[in-house]
C-alpha cells in the first residue's frame, strides 16, 4: 500500500481546529467563574471577551506578514508557543489572584491563534488532491466544532464542580482561581507536543500568493464595506451571546448550578452550532446562501426577542437554539463580502477578519445592559445585530446598479 506523505501533516494541521476552538469556548466558563472569584461585575468579567478578540484584532496582520517573510510553518509553530505561554501564564495569575494578569494571558493566547486560524486554511487546501480541498477543509473545520461541544463539559468537570460554593476567604478565592490552571496547563502541554510534531515534520508550504497591499479603492465595493459592518456585528453577537449564557441559565433556572449549566445546557447550545452548520451548508445546494442568511438572521433575533420577552425554561431554550441559526453567518458574510472583488479579495478579507473586533466591544456593553436593566435586556444587543445581519442576506450583499465585478 502506498503510504500517502500529506497524512501526518493532514492530522497536525487538523488538530490546530480543535485547539483555537477550545480556548474559545472556555472563555464562557472563565466570565462566569471569575466573578465571584474576584468579585467583579459581569460587564468587568466579559473582558475576558474584549482581552481575547483584541489579541485577534491587533495580531492578525502582522501574524500575516510575518508568514510572508518567512514560512507559514514557523508562523504556526510561534502562534503554537505564544498559545502555550499564554495558557502556562495562568498558574502566575492564579498565585496572585490577579484579573488583569488572566486578561494578560488571554491576550496572549489570542494572539497565537491569530498566527494558527491565517495559516491553518491554506495549509489543509494543500495536503492533498486539489479537487478534494473542500472536503478536507470542511473536514478539518468541523473538529473545531468539536471543541466548541467537548470545551464547555470539561469546564463544568475541572473549573466549576467543588468550586460554586462560599467564597468569602481568601482561600476559597485561591482554590477557585487554582481550578482554572488544570485545564490549561493539560491544554498548554497538549499545545506543546504539537509544536514539537510539527517542527519535527516535513510540511509543504502553500503559496503566498500576491503581497498584501492597500489600495483605497477597496472602500468603493458598497457589499464589502457592509459584509465588514455585518461581522462585527455578528462577531459581538456570538461572543456576548456564549459569554453570558452560563449566567443566563443559572439566573433564569434557579436551582441550576453552574456546573449543570456548563456542562449540559452550553454543551446543548454549541452542539445545535455544529449541527446548524452541517445543515446549512446542506440547504446552500437548494437555497441561495445570501437568501438563507436573510432568513437565519431574522429566526435569531426572533428567538433573541423571546428571551427577552419570556421566562424560565422558556426563555434559555430560546438563547440556546440562536445556537443553530449562528451557525452560517461567519462564513456567509465573509464569502458574500469578498465575492467579485478579483485582485482585491486579500485585502477585502483581511478587512473582514479584522471586524472580530466586535468581539471585544460588546460583550462588555452586554454585560452593563445586564446589570442596570437585566441580564434579559443584554439581549437587544444581539437582536439588533441579527436584524442587520438579515438585512446584509437580503440586500447588502447586492452591487448597486453599474457595478462592475474587480478583475
Amino acid at each position: 500500500m502506498k503510504k500517502n506523505p500529506h497524512l501526518i501533516p493532514f492530522i497536525l494541521v487538523t488538530s490546530l481546529f480543535f485547539l483555537w476552538g477550545l480556548a474559545n469556548i472556555l472563555n464562557s466558563a472563565l466570565i462566569s467563574h471569575f466573578q465571584p472569584v474576584f468579585d467583579i461585575s459581569r460587564a468587568q468579567a466579559l473582558l475576558v471577551e474584549t482581552a481575547f478578540y483584541l489579541g485577534y484584532f491587533t495580531i492578525a496582520v502582522p501574524a500575516g506578514l510575518y508568514m510572508e517573510k518567512y514560512t507559514y510553518k514557523k508562523g504556526i509553530i510561534l502562534g503554537l508557543l505564544l498559545y502555550a505561554i499564554g495558557a502556562l501564564l495562568f498558574i502566575p495569575a492564579a498565585k496572585m489572584l490577579t484579573f488583569a494578569f488572566f486578561l494578560l494571558a488571554l491576550y496572549v493566547i489570542a494572539s497565537g491563534l491569530a498566527f494558527l486560524e491565517t495559516a491553518a486554511n491554506p495549509y489543509v487546501t494543500i495536503l492533498g488532491p486539489k479537487e478534494n480541498a473542500t472536503q478536507r477543509l470542511n473536514f478539518a473545520q468541523s473538529f473545531n466544532g468539536v471543541a466548541l461541544v467537548v470545551g464547555p463539559y470539561l469546564a463544568g468537570m475541572l473549573i466549576f464542580s467543588g468550586n460554586e460554593g462560599d467564597m468569602a476567604t481568601q482561600e476559597a478565592k485561591l482554590q477557585a482561581a487554582n481550578a482554572v490552571v488544570v485545564p490549561y496547563v493539560g491544554i498548554a502541554i497538549a499545545v506543546l507536543i504539537v509544536a514539537f510534531l510539527i517542527w519535527r515534520t516535513q510540511m509543504p508550504e502553500p503559496d503566498k500568493g500576491d503581497k498584501l497591499k492597500f489600495d483605497p479603492v477597496i472602500f468603493k465595493f458598497r457589499h464589502l464595506m457592509l459584509a465588514v459592518l455585518a461581522q462585527l456585528l455578528y462577531v459581538g453577537a456570538q461572543a456576548g451571546l456564549w459569554g453570558i449564557t452560563i449566567d443566563f441559565v443559572t439566573e433564569m433556572m434557579p436551582g441550576v448550578s453552574k456546573e449543570v449549566a456548563s456542562g449540559a445546557y452550553l454543551v446543548a447550545g454549541t452542539l445545535l452550532f455544529v449541527i446548524g452548520r452541517f445543515i446549512g451548508t446542506f440547504l446552500m445546494s437548494y437555497i441561495k446562501d445570501s437568501t438563507l442568511l436573510g432568513v437565519y438572521g431574522l429566526i435569531a433575533a426572533g428567538l433573541c426577542l423571546m428571551g427577552i420577552m419570556l421566562g424560565g425554561t422558556a426563555a434559555v431554550y430560546a438563547i440556546l437554539a440562536v445556537n443553530f441559526f449562528m451557525s452560517i453567518m461567519f462564513p456567509t458574510i465573509f464569502g458574500l463580502g469578498v465575492r467579485d472583488l478579483g485582485k482585491h479579495t486579500k485585502l477585502g478579507s483581511s478587512f473582514i477578519i479584522m471586524a472580530i473586533v466586535g468581539g471585544a466591544v460588546f460583550p462588555p456593553i452586554m454585560g452593563i445592559l445586564s446589570e442596570s436593566f437585566s441580564i434579559q435586556a443584554s439581549f437587544w444587543i444581539p437582536v439588533v445585530s441579527f436584524l442587520f445581519v438579515a438585512f446584509y442576506g437580503f440586500r447588502g450583499y447586492m452591487h448597486p446598479k453599474g457595478f462592475v465585478a474587480a478583475e
